[in-house]
């Protein structure tokens, strides 16, 4: 099926184009250009149009879990994001145990097959006990060269990124056997310092999980990870722009410094996103969700957000001052290349047709996946 799309204000990592016409072929763009409304065309009428968010850092949505095991609660979190205009998700698990892990990655497995997420995110075991989080901390072990491998043959190249903490024992040298098997490597929950954080990117990390989240502050006489992770340009850092996780203004210095090719916007969104506030669980452990946060029943730590892509847009523009060009790098290109899908993030000739049509105040009126309406008008 071809369609083109015309009438629109494209953003892209540059510019704001006035009156630009898409054209689809199937699932690909076939050609982007200035011009008058071809005939045919359909006229979005002057509306935002972006490339569809690509989050590599999310636990699920919509009351749906990637960690239940579930097929019907997979579907039900990745079909919440993708009405939020997320047509690329990883689908990210906690710590669990090895049987766990196992059953989860077998249910995962045929969604990755048909294209529902992009891979699976393994956040844990192998984090710090004192940076864990919402982490059953009884579960949480020093990586095992035998358990990575029993879990890489098991999920085939469906594993798509791991966080770990460098400083345990092993952390360097599983750093390496996941970069080996074609993972990227996140450096997160984590009480590395600098030495032992620039060895890891060194052996291959490319991600600050949640960068400022779930690792020790700047400080003046021990750096620690933080400065490690801005300071290389080799990594990407994740930011969670919920305006809970970060204030704002932090995340603007952090962009500012780093850059927006550097940024990749994320959720880490667990159940409640997109859904009722309430109790939820996160892994093994209870939540409560009130506010908008997400909090761990037994001492109050965050847990996940209940953030979806829509609003990290407002919130970069509107809260943080950046630019529409650049959101759409910290939301798009940036995740995407990031994660090794070089055929998406960005509206281009021979890109997958992802993309979202907001209107001047930034909400979606339409979403499109793969060349395909998703939502709004069909």
């Amino acid at each position: 099926m071809s369609v083109t799309l015309c009438g629109m204000r494209l953003v892209t990592e540059d510019d704001v184009i006035e009156d630009a016409i898409i054209a689809i072929e199937g699932e690909r763009v076939v050609g982007v250009r200035r011009g008058s409304r071809p005939a045919g065309a359909i006229d979005l009428e002057g509306a935002l149009v972006m490339a569809g968010f690509v989050d590599q850092h999310c636990h699920g949505g919509g009351q749906g879990d990637f960690f239940s095991a579930d097929i019907d609660q997979i579907r039900t979190a990745a079909a919440t994001h993708l009405a939020h205009g997320t047509t690329t998700i990883v689908a990210s698990l906690v710590t669990a145990t090895t049987e766990d892990l196992l059953a989860q990655l077998a249910a995962l497995r045929p969604t990755v097959a048909d294209g529902t997420i992009a891979g699976v995110h393994l956040e844990g075991p192998w984090i710090s006990p004192q940076e864990c989080g919402a982490h059953d901390i009884t579960l949480l072990r020093s990586p095992d060269p035998a358990e990575i491998e029993t879990l890489l043959d098991a999920a085939g190249s469906d594993i798509a990124m791991v966080t770990l903490a460098p400083e345990l024992a092993g952390g360097v040298a599983a750093t390496e056997q996941f970069v080996d098997a074609g993972v990227v490597v996140a450096v997160g929950h984590t009480e590395a310092d600098l030495a032992t954080t620039r060895a890891a990117i060194d052996s291959g990390a490319t991600v600050a999980t949640h960068l400022l989240n779930r690792m020790p502050v700047l400080h003046k006489r021990s750096p620690g990870p933080v400065l490690a992770l801005m300071d290389d340009p080799r990594v990407v850092c994740e930011l969670i722009v919920d305006g809970v996780h970060i204030d704002p203004e932090m995340v603007r210095f952090v962009i500012e410094h780093v850059g927006p090719d550097r940024v990749a916007a994320v959720t880490d969104a667990m159940g409640a996103a997109g859904a009722p506030e309430g109790r939820y669980k996160i892994g093994y452990l209870d939540v409560e969700v009130a506010d908008g946060q997400a909090r761990l029943t037994s001492d109050g730590a965050l847990a996940g957000s209940v953030l979806t892509l829509d609003t990290a847009l407002v919130n970069l523009v509107t809260k943080c001052g950046q630019s529409l060009p650049d959101a759409t790098r910290m939301l798009s290109a940036t995740p995407a290349r990031t994660m090794g899908l070089t055929d998406r993030g960005r509206l281009a000739a021979g890109m997958r047709a992802d993309l979202v049509v907001l209107d001047d105040q930034l909400s979606i009126s339409r979403v499109m996946r793969a060349g395909t309406w998703v939502s709004g008008p069909q």
